[in-house]
């Protein structure tokens, strides 16, 4: 017979965790749905004549685990997603160019959204923006040439660009979900 968790922590109740079932089965759901977004973005050339520029279609699934749930949440779907698509989908150098854009989009993202002044739209423009430089920093650590520099201009544009059509899709989805998808996130009354 196995011990309860009563008996193997010494009679004390283990600390529960913010994960709980239906969560779990909804950020497998959000992860699945970004993998989608990846391999249909990845099947859909756009012919804008610009290296390395992508809509960033499972953003829009990233922005809304943001606002349905928390950062780690965001964080683990966005990772997990960045890692299995580099796996599937690309190489070893796009897993550490999404890696670092995912990242510091996180993070701006989350800092903007913690001042409550911005809309999600307004934030996922910073995201893209941020995706795009963290994507920057990353190539210029392994061209070593300044004159990638020229480039980012052009990078801050298709990022806000992208990162406001990806906050106007995420914010009309969100609008739209039925109240039980709502139910299995710590869901909060924010302004989407």
């Amino acid at each position: 017979m196995i011990p309860s968790a009563d008996n193997r922590s010494g009679g004390h109740r283990r600390k529960q965790t913010s994960l709980t079932t239906g969560k779990i089965a909804y950020l497998g759901l959000c992860l699945a749905l970004a993998m989608i977004c990846s391999y249909v973005e990845a099947l859909i050339p756009i012919p804008i004549g610009i290296p390395g520029v992508k809509l960033g279609l499972a953003n829009v699934v990233m922005v809304g685990v943001l606002y349905l749930s928390d950062w780690r949440d965001a964080a683990l779907v966005s990772f997990s997603r960045v890692l299995l698509a580099g796996f599937f989908l690309g190489n070893l150098y796009s897993i550490l160019y999404s890696l670092a854009g995912a990242l510091l989009s996180l993070i701006v993202m989350v800092a903007i959204k913690k001042t409550g002044q911005l809309h999600l739209i307004s934030v996922s423009a910073a995201g893209g923006i941020a995706h795009n430089v963290g994507q920057f920093l990353v190539a210029a650590l392994v061209v070593e040439n300044y004159r990638i520099l020229y480039y980012l201009p052009v990078l801050f544009l298709v990022g806000m660009a992208t990162g406001v059509l990806i906050g106007v899709t995420a914010s009309g989805v969100l609008k739209r979900l039925p109240p039980v998808i709502l139910q299995g996130f710590d869901h909060r009354k924010e302004s989407i």
